[in-house]
């Protein structure tokens, strides 16, 4: 038993609710009837960040080409969106805005990227707010910040949607294990056509708010089109962090319960690591996966 489950477990078992057994081993032996599997990228360049933590906006260039090819399989960068999206589309794009934000230059990164493949610049907008801001998106791209969150446990992939619900706080009662929920809501439901995580300098701990202390050059993008598959590797990275930081298990408080749930009770994706494959290329020095 990995780490993440063992904690599920024990916490499920303290909890005592019927929410807890839903998470605990009744549905894990659903969701492993109805197995799957699921492939996440990892893009990793060593020039991506100077010492004093700016972007090289050309490696991060390169960077996002080589993702978005390995996540469609494409050739070409401009096969590789058009197989995702099309010109047609309103695209909106999800970052974190504030609270150890996404990179601007990793939103300007994708925008350009986006144009030079064919997608008007008018269709391309920032969707980051309330259920109002995806209504008229055909398609959205995911652009989180790879990090813990002191309310959700992990606060990077499945907590980006969560102004969607508007209804925010009542998202993060029960330790946040029901935030796979917003993604099934009607104006959310299957516009996702990417997630595509900043991983260029990740928060182990204390998150949202940026600490120093936990923060670290991973210089790299994960992503795929899994988006629970995206958030358990990106959650072994996290884990793996604590665990080097502190050399020995640190878990994560409060439990990242939302992450086993979106696979389990919302069928948003693969949780299991060993249903997941991981194609990673480029600088490979402390991958943590």
């Amino acid at each position: 038993m990995n780490e993440q489950s063992a904690t599920l477990t024990r916490r499920d078992f303290v909890r005592g609710t019927a929410a807890g057994l839903a998470l605990s081993g009744t549905l894990v032996g659903a969701a492993s009837a109805a197995a799957t599997s699921a492939t996440v990228v990892i893009v990793r360049d060593q020039k991506a960040m100077t010492d004093s933590n700016a972007v090289d906006a050309s490696a991060l260039n390169t960077m996002l080409g080589e993702t978005v090819k390995r996540v469609t399989g494409a050739k070409d960068v401009k096969s590789a969106w058009l197989s995702l999206v099309g010109p047609k589309d309103r695209i909106g794009l999800v970052s974190t805005p504030h609270l150890n934000p996404t990179h601007k230059e990793l939103v300007d990164a994708v925008k350009a990227s986006l144009v030079a493949a064919g997608i008007p610049e008018g269709n391309i907008v920032m969707a980051q707010g309330g259920p109002s801001a995806v209504r008229e998106c055909t398609a959205l791209i995911s652009l989180p910040g790879l990090k813990a969150h002191w309310l959700t446990g992990i606060g990077t992939v499945l907590k980006n949607y969560i102004m969607y619900s508007g209804n925010a706080s009542g998202y993060h009662e029960a330790d946040s294990a029901k935030l796979g929920e917003i993604w099934n809501l009607p104006h959310v439901k299957g516009k996702t056509k990417l997630v595509l995580v900043d991983a260029l300098r990740p928060l182990c701990d204390k998150g949202p708010q940026p600490d120093p202390r936990y923060m670290w050059p991973y210089k790299g993008l994960i992503a795929g089109v899994d988006p629970v598959a995206v958030e358990s590797v990106c959650l072994k990275i996290i884990t793996e962090k604590r665990r080097a930081l502190r050399g020995e298990p640190w878990p994560l408080s409060p439990p990242p319960l939302c992450v086993k749930a979106a696979d389990v009770t919302y069928k948003l994706g693969v949780s299991d690591l060993n249903k997941i494959k991981i194609d990673a290329t480029g600088w490979n020095q402390e991958m943590l996966v």
